[in-house]
């Protein structure tokens, strides 16, 4: 016989569209504190453009180390809260971002001792080696923070408090606009700092978001950090985060590698395709955003499912979720497509990066069906603790499609970054039909890491 309290679980009183709204406008906001630096300093320097979006890509990669402990967070928080077994939250969140912060600081020292190894082995451009380094060493200093904000917003979207996250964010962007103008043309522009300027302001935003976080975590959520929950320390609550969260973080992981490789596939094929490359990514995001919110929102109610072993909601909440995503997405890159000769005219007067652009955002459109699928199937199976699959699937998938068939058919064929698009778009397809397959065969389902309440 279940019990009666688990059965009576908050998932069902949840609205997703309140879930998801926030975590829409937050993961814009997230994007758009990534750009903002990017954008601004377009009419700096246009060189500046490409160092900062290289040098973004490798502390991208690097960042992802922090979410091996933030993914494992959110399904185990997700899990307890459906099971209502909340007495070990609080040692939850507190081995959760000590490991983090350990976990960043030796970030930190990779990135400011190594920055200048690591941008020559994606082969920079030797014009942008020197802003690019610049860039890496300030904000790689001050990453620390970016995983403690992390490990936060985490725990307030597992609660539902989704739009915490947002306020947080847009805060943080406000104070790096200003900060990048007080720089770049305002009052201390005299100093001549560059991109010196909008890494310093960049830094402090984050900083400050970090404070704001734990500020609002002790209010809002009443959490608590103590080194008395460590004592005796909780090995097998670490053991599961990290048994957790290396899979579950190894298909960002191994993305993210790839990408890199992609990279500098694209850095040998001239500054143009360099900033083409860079400029798509920016607004192929903005077409995925819908969907991306739906996975975060769709994921809190499949985990609180899970957790009081309602798998029937869960797989039918997934279905509901990736038509709403589906049609939005596809909507949404077709516009994207449409207006791109406007929306690259902004970044650039370039008309060679705005025709491979187009070219490049047309092919976004075929792309954004398989990984609308991805993010909302794979979300979720981590969400139930299927999460060893999706890393085996993308691991092989991205690999053996992204990175091969970008080096076929963007170099050996001469297609440039429009051949990478094509070899990305039949990854996201190729993965979006197995994992799909997966959801309705079922094969995520039992996978619970909840202890479950046998009494009646």
């Amino acid at each position: 016989m279940e019990n009666n309290s688990i059965r009576n679980y908050e998932a069902r009183k949840i609205s997703l569209f309140k879930l998801a709204w926030p975590i829409f406008i937050q993961m814009i906001l997230s994007m758009t504190l990534g750009y903002i630096d990017t954008i601004m300093i377009s009419h700096y320097s246009e060189t500046a453009v490409g160092a900062i979006g290289n040098a973004n890509q490798i502390m991208g990669f690097l960042r992802l180390a922090f979410s091996i402990i933030t993914s494992a967070t959110g399904v185990i928080v997700a899990q307890y809260i459906g099971a209502k077994q909340t007495e070990k939250m609080n040692q939850i969140y507190t081995v959760s971002v000590l490991f983090n912060l350990v976990l960043s600081v030796a970030v930190c020292f990779i990135i400011t001792t190594f920055s200048r190894p690591l941008l020559t082995a994606i082969q920079i451009p030797s014009i942008m080696m020197e802003d690019a380094n610049a860039y890496m060493k300030i904000v790689g200093f001050f990453l620390f923070t970016d995983a403690i904000v992390m490990i936060f917003s985490q725990v307030f979207n597992c609660h539902g408090k989704t739009s915490v996250g947002m306020f947080i964010f847009f805060g943080m962007n406000v104070m790096n606009i200003i900060g990048n103008y007080t720089f770049l043309y305002g009052p201390l522009s005299h100093l001549n700092l560059g991109v010196k300027g909008v890494a310093i302001s960049t830094s402090v935003s984050s900083s400050l978001g970090m404070i704001i976080s734990y500020i609002l975590f002790r209010k809002i959520i009443k959490g608590k950090l103590s080194f008395k929950l460590l004592k005796p320390f909780p090995k097998d609550l670490l053991l599961k985060l990290i048994k957790l969260g290396i899979p579950t973080a190894g298909e960002n992981i191994s993305y993210n590698i790839a990408q890199i490789i992609i990279t500098a596939f694209v850095n040998t094929m001239g500054p143009e395709a360099i900033n083409a490359k860079i400029f798509c990514n920016m607004l192929t995001l903005f077409s995925l955003i819908y969907s991306n919110a739906m996975a975060g929102a769709t994921s809190i109610i499949v985990g609180q499912s899970v957790g009081a072993n309602d798998y029937d909601y869960a797989y039918k909440r997934v279905l509901k979720s990736l038509n709403s995503a589906m049609a939005i997405s596809i909507i949404v890159s077709i516009a994207n497509f449409l207006l791109s000769r406007w929306t690259l005219g902004l970044f650039t007067e370039n008309s060679t990066i705005i025709e491979i652009g187009r070219k490049v955002m047309f092919v976004a459109i075929f792309l954004e069906i398989g990984r609308c699928i991805n993010l909302i199937v794979i979300r979720s199976m981590r969400s139930a603790g299927d999460v060893v699959f999706p890393t085996v699937l993308g691991i092989g998938s991205m690999w053996g499609i992204s990175v091969v068939f970008t080096w076929i058919l963007g170099i050996f064929f001469h297609l440039g970054i429009v051949g990478a698009w094509i070899a990305m778009a039949a990854d996201e397809i190729f993965r979006g039909i197995v994992v799909f397959i997966r959801w309705i065969v079922g094969s995520w389902r039992g996978k619970s890491v909840v202890e479950k309440n046998t009494e009646n």
